[in-house]
């Protein structure tokens, strides 16, 4: 156990080794508040999030994470100079934050906490003596406000107002106490003292009115009673609440049963104020939205929800969490109506979020739940008995709490039953993930079918049998998100003349979908652009930014579009948090479950957003260096995997590229983003960039018959070289296209590419160019059985080729192979699929290498052909046939 020693319940002290005489306190005002949110969570991670927000709330300097650094550094010279020993391992740095390891005895906050715990359990027991004991030491820890000395931040002014609560809640249980052992007349000076402290707390002057009472001062005890009402009517124009005005009654009535102390294991005297007052007398209540008749695709969701409710235990509660418009808030109604009969005294709605930019304090959200189940409302309390009231509405009774739109964690947790029987449901974009008891449930857009059946509720059987296509693809442009969904079928509805398809066609346009997609009070955008207001400054940077990668990313492009430095080993986590707040935002999704992990998409709608965002809010130039950035980041990594796969030499090493996926693997996932960075980088008018990515794109393309892509990506490409001036890249497009045009038998247009190719890799001296559209004409002549015309124009591709280009060489002597094949049988070919076999090797291609081996096992038994094909190309097939052939790829 280490000798340092931790006050935090009043201005901090830091006690080392040498005693309560000598003070280690840190001087700095921020180097306080690390330590202070430290010890709140005493034995818990808090993370460097967390103490930034803390600290500087939303203006962190751009150096934040640096200067905490600094600070947690002070601290442990601090703790080392404090306890030479053993200080140095108090502080502990975690994975993403920081940990104060230490006894509960070494913090006066845990050490209240257990005091009071044990008193609780005291008084509960009968053993009052105990009670007052235990709640008298835990209330001798106090010296003033916790960290009175300290600014707080959000995390300490949460832990302030909970730990107050827990203080008062003390102090009113060793006055019970006391009040149970008969100690009312020394209570009486303390009691007056606070009623002039607390002058709105009505438990308090009803532990005065009792104390003097058994005091024998009936006609003071009756005067505290008129001072109270006195001050809420003039302060407040309410009456007192409930119980006290029954405890005045009794008193009225001098009711002997107040004169002394209750046997225990009956209801104490004053436990709290539900004590003078039965909520039994309540009526049910009905305070839900009326259920939606048409809400269907949540099924497993209410299910879930409705088991959740019924086995939670004392505090639990569900929280629902998504993006705009998924539904949260009717998903919530529904299951309140579905779970009605576990909750006999009703169920109450409240939207902790009225209004756009307007959010409910949680002494206003208190009031209007008291309100609407008829119970007393002690209006201008302080929070600790609203509270107080809140919960005593709850005890003992079944009720659930719907709490809609709640923005942090802070507004709800005063709101949360913590007796057994009631529960909550919450809704909010981010998950209240750092509460206890709660049971979160993420929603998603529908999916095909569940959208199909929301389509179907509002809009009728009908409409959905009209034109099933044009439902599906309204359904997808829609997202599968329920808002627009619902947008679209009340358009629907409204106007009878339209149909599915004519409004799909008006969602059609990427730049006006938005536009389209709100009627009446119904408005997605709107939705949609709340979630992004509400995000800080550089989380809407990001957000914008996005727009510009393709539907599925990884970290390392957000890092690129951002202007990360990719050297920076700061930079991945920079950017994992960045990430990890918008998705815990819910503007962005995290693939964590899908085939691939760590992986990234915006949904359909929050990419049309962030789009329009970026268009609104950043210049041209910096759409363009973040555009070329991008493009730039995907050729280096397209290029290095391509390297891999295709040497051009032997020995070439895996860069990492590719997070540690096998290069094969990560082109075959990375096809759609890359070729769809293709296009925007021709868009951007980068040309370089185009032509480089599409050429590492090309034999990738073509394995994965890819042919539209193939086809798309290279005819940019094509332009862009041209555009560029760059005839190489020029002559090796076209060679590719003529490739393409091969694979599918457009022979004339094949020649076209290929005669073009040959041309101007001619003109700039590019022999590997002019070598691959010379095999690309031979294969056409062997097509069509023309084996001299082939082989001459191979035998001079081959003497051209310089020395170093292995690759070029395996397929000029494969068609050169296949030639002898044809023109003088097996033992002519043998040699060049040897040479062939040994190429591939030296490469290390394990394609190139399958093939040679398949070629001269089949020269050696002809009668392993497949159904007499001849393998003409790596993978490509056709018929031993007399006629023009048709290749087939396998």
């Amino acid at each position: 156990m280490s000798g340092l020693r931790f006050r935090i319940l009043g201005p901090l002290e830091i006690e080392g080794t040498a005693g309560p005489g000598v003070s280690y306190t840190p001087g700095a005002a921020k180097v306080r508040g690390v330590l202070g949110a430290l010890l709140v969570n005493a034995n818990g991670t808090v993370s460097v999030d967390s103490l930034i927000d803390e600290l500087w709330q939303d203006d962190p300097p751009r150096t934040a994470t640096t200067t905490l650094q600094v600070y947690v550094s002070q601290l442990r010279k601090i703790f080392r100079r404090a306890a030479p020993e053993d200080g140095a391992h108090v502080l502990l740095t975690q994975p993403r934050g920081y940990r104060i390891r230490i006894d509960a005895d070494q913090l006066d906050l845990t050490t209240f906490e257990g005091l009071y715990q044990r008193g609780r359990e005291a008084l509960e027991a009968g053993d009052h003596a105990a009670a007052a004991e235990l709640q008298g030491r835990a209330l001798a820890l106090w010296r003033g406000p916790l960290l009175g000395d300290t600014p707080h931040g959000p995390m300490l002014d949460a832990a302030s107002v909970r730990l107050l609560e827990a203080r008062n809640a003390a102090l009113e249980q060793r006055i019970l106490a006391d009040l149970q052992l008969g100690r009312h007349r020394d209570l009486i000076p303390e009691l007056r003292a606070l009623v002039e402290e607390f002058p709105l707390r009505e438990e308090l002057h009803g532990q005065l009115m009792l104390a003097l009472y058994r005091a024998g001062r009936q006609a003071e005890a009756l005067r505290a009673y008129g001072a109270l009402r006195r001050t809420l009517v003039n302060e407040l124009a309410i009456e007192p609440g409930a119980p006290v005005q029954q405890l005045h009654q009794r008193i009225l009535a001098g009711d002997r049963r107040l004169a002394a102390p209750e046997p225990a294991g009956e209801r104490r005297a004053l436990g709290s104020l539900g004590a003078l007052g039965s909520l039994a007398e309540l009526p049910v209540v009905h305070g839900l939205p009326p259920a939606d008749p048409a809400f269907t695709g949540r099924e497993d969701e209410l299910a879930e929800i409705d088991r959740l409710l019924r086995a939670a235990p004392p505090g639990a509660f569900v929280a629902l969490a998504g993006q705009p418009g998924v539904g949260k808030t009717a998903l919530a109604v529904a299951a309140a109506h579905h779970s009605a009969d576990a909750f006999p005294h009703g169920q109450l709605f409240l939207d902790l979020r009225p209004e756009p930019g307007r959010r409910l304090e949680p002494a206003a959200a208190i009031s209007a739940l008291l309100r609407r189940a008829g119970a007393p409302v002690p209006v201008g309390s302080d929070p600790a008995d609203l509270q107080e009231a809140l919960q005593q509405l709850l005890a003992g009774r079944r009720l659930l709490l719907v709490l809609d739109n709640v923005s942090s964690e802070a507004q709800l947790r005063q709101l949360l039953p913590t007796s057994a029987g009631s529960s909550a449901i919450v809704t909010g974009r981010r998950l209240p993930a750092g509460l206890d008891g709660v049971h979160p449930l993420v929603l998603d857009v529908l999916d095909p079918r569940a959208a199909l059946a929301v389509f179907e509720a509002a809009a009728g059987p009908a409409r959905a049998a009209e034109n099933p296509a044009a439902v599906a693809e309204l359904l997808e442009l829609c997202g599968g998100l329920p808002l627009a969904i619902r947008v679209g079928t009340a358009q629907l509805n409204a106007r009878p003349h339209w149909s599915a398809e004519s409004l799909a066609t008006r969602l059609r346009d990427r730049r006006s979908r938005l536009s389209e997609l709100r009627i009446g009070g119904l408005d997605v955008r709107e939705r949609l652009l709340s979630a992004y207001q509400d995000a800080d400054r550089t989380e809407r940077r990001t957000f914008r930014l996005l727009a510009l990668l393709p539907d599925h990313f990884e970290p390392w492009a957000v890092s690129a579009v951002l202007g990360l430095d990719p050297h920076d080993r700061r930079t991945p986590v920079g950017t994992a948090r960045l990430l990890d707040a918008l998705v815990d935002d819910h503007l962005l999704a995290a693939d964590h479950d899908g085939p691939q992990p760590g992986r990234y998409r915006l949904p359909e709608l929050l990419r049309l957003l962030a789009a329009e965002r970026l268009a609104e809010e950043e210049g041209e130039d910096t759409v363009r260096a973040a555009t070329r950035r991008l493009c730039d980041a995907y050729v280096r990594a397209a290029e290095e995997v391509d390297a891999v796969l295709n040497p051009r030499q032997a020995g070439v090493r895996m860069v990492r590229a590719t997070g540690g996926d096998a290069p094969s693997d990560w082109f075959a996932r990375e096809l759609g983003p890359l070729t769809q960075v293709v296009r925007q980088a021709y868009l951007a008018g980068l040309w370089e960039q185009t032509v480089r990515l599409t050429t590492a794109l090309t034999g990738h393309l073509e394995s994965h018959a890819r042919w539209r892509a193939w086809e798309q990506t290279h005819t940019l490409a094509l332009d862009a070289a041209r555009q560029l001036g760059d005839r190489s890249g020029e002559a090796r497009l076209l060679g590719s296209l003529g490739d393409l045009a091969w694979q599918h038998r457009r022979t004339a247009e094949a020649r076209d590419h290929y005669e073009a190719a040959r041309r101007v890799a001619e003109d700039c001296a590019d022999q590997v160019a002019r070598s691959r559209a010379l095999v690309g004409l031979a294969d056409l002549w062997l097509d069509g059985g023309e084996v001299a015309e082939a082989t001459a124009l191979l035998t001079s591709a081959l003497a051209a080729l310089p020395p170093g280009l292995p690759r070029e060489r395996y397929h000029v002597l494969r068609a050169l192979a296949l030639a002898a094949l044809l023109a003088d049988g097996p033992t002519a070919a043998r040699s060049r699929f040897t040479e062939c076999l040994e190429i591939a090797q030296i490469l290390r291609d394990r394609r190139l290498e399958a093939h040679a081996r398949r070629a001269l096992r089949r020269l050696h038994d002809p009668d392993d052909d497949p159904a007499g094909c001849l393998e003409i190309r790596p993978g490509v097939w056709r018929l031993r046939s007399p006629a023009p052939l048709t290749p087939a790829l396998v």
